[in-house]
């Protein structure tokens, strides 16, 4: 929190003098890091306080808080490139498609194999993974797919469908929400026939009976969170322009910065995941990365057809032909993994081959 109030104030004070004459070089260089790492060590601060309160509060609070800070971080960055330099109409589909592939293909591969490698079948709530998916799969279809397609303005809604949209996509998520806290909890808890048995080896994010980690009190935590998180929220309008720079002037393609934007978003939540895998605690994972993307939809598309509107930038959702091919089957190989109630290795380096292929395709297709 320190770390990130100082670096946020400095950048703020002397913003002309740090970002007024970016050029090739070192400079621009190690500002750019500078700046990265920082909102990085604030996302992992943020994660930290959230696991705090987890466990203070349980499941599923904690990972929904997780979820809300580190997406907020993502809005603000996407937020950021679209209000500022040249109109890149696809940044916000491309981003929200990159975060998907890390998610389900990248982050579920990874969490499944090192999990089956070390315990070798895993057991997660079933009805709680379907929940996710039933929401899932047809707000992406209906976001991303659909408007290839329509009549009026392909690959893009017209105002009143992206209002429509936009509506439907926030009441969907809501009703989601009520479902997963108040009406049908039990469906996101670890299935209590296969209740893990802690492991003393495990760094498991969930317990901090480790190191120097311990829980205080709610309030703590959660004003802490604000406080952490609020310098990477306001340092990502000032990232922005770096990765604006990197798209405009030295001819970057759009998917980088979208996946720059992935990376920084979704390291934190991949890091909970992965430690939730290796403690044999699957159904932590699939809380953290199905609802880290259902939360890109339900959250990012809302905020950037707004934006799109309320400041007349062009928002393209429509993904092009290929990447709609491997939307569409990673959303089937999702479909077959967590209809099972456990998983093993095949899963993982199915989940994984499909991830390496969108790396492949994002630089020669």
């Amino acid at each position: 929190m320190v770390v990130g109030a100082i670096t946020t104030a400095l950048f703020y004070v002397f913003s002309d003098v740090l970002l007024s004459d970016l050029l090739p070089g070192l400079w621009s260089v190690l500002l750019f890091v500078w700046l990265f790492s920082t909102v990085l060590w604030c996302a992992f601060g943020v994660v930290r306080h959230a696991d705090c309160l987890a466990e203070l509060l349980g499941e599923p609070y904690g990972t929904l808080i997780l979820t809300f800070a580190v997406i907020s971080i993502e809005v603000a960055l996407i937020s950021s490139i679209m209000l500022r330099g040249l109109n890149e109409p696809t940044l916000a589909r491309d981003t929200m498609f990159a975060v998907l592939m890390i998610i389900l293909n990248g982050m579920v591969g990874l969490a499944l194999l090192v999990g089956a490698l070390r315990h070798h079948e895993q057991h997660y709530n079933l009805q709680g993974a379907k929940a996710f998916l039933a929401v899932i799969i047809p707000l992406a279809v209906l976001t991303l797919v659909l408007p290839r397609f329509t009549v009026t303005s392909p690959p893009a809604f017209t105002p009143v469908q992206a209002v429509s949209f936009a509506a439907m996509t926030v009441g969907l998520y809501g009703v989601f929400l009520s479902v997963q806290t108040v009406r049908h909890r039990n469906l996101f808890k670890e299935p209590r026939a296969h209740v893990a048995m802690p492991d003393p080896l495990a760094h498991d994010e969930t317990s901090h009976r480790h190191g120097h980690h311990a829980a205080r009190t709610v309030a703590f935590h959660a004003a802490l969170l604000v406080l952490t998180l609020l310098p990477a929220v306001l340092l990502s309008k000032k990232l922005a322009v770096f990765v604006d720079y990197g798209i405009e002037t030295l001819a970057a393609p759009v998917a980088l910065g979208a996946i720059i934007i992935a990376m920084l978003v979704l390291a934190p939540e991949g890091l909970g995941a992965l430690r939730a895998a290796l403690a044999n605690r699957l159904q932590r994972s699939v809380n953290i990365l199905l609802g880290s993307a259902l939360a890109t939809i339900g959250l990012t598309v809302p905020a950037v057809l707004t934006i799109g509107l309320m400041m007349n930038r062009d928002v393209e959702l429509g993904l092009d032909q290929v990447e709609m091919v491997l939307l569409l089957l990673t959303l089937a190989i999702n479909t077959l993994t967590f209809t099972g109630g456990r998983t093993n290795v095949l899963q993982g380096a199915v989940h994984l081959v499909l991830f390496f292929t969108f790396l492949v395709l994002i630089f020669e297709r």
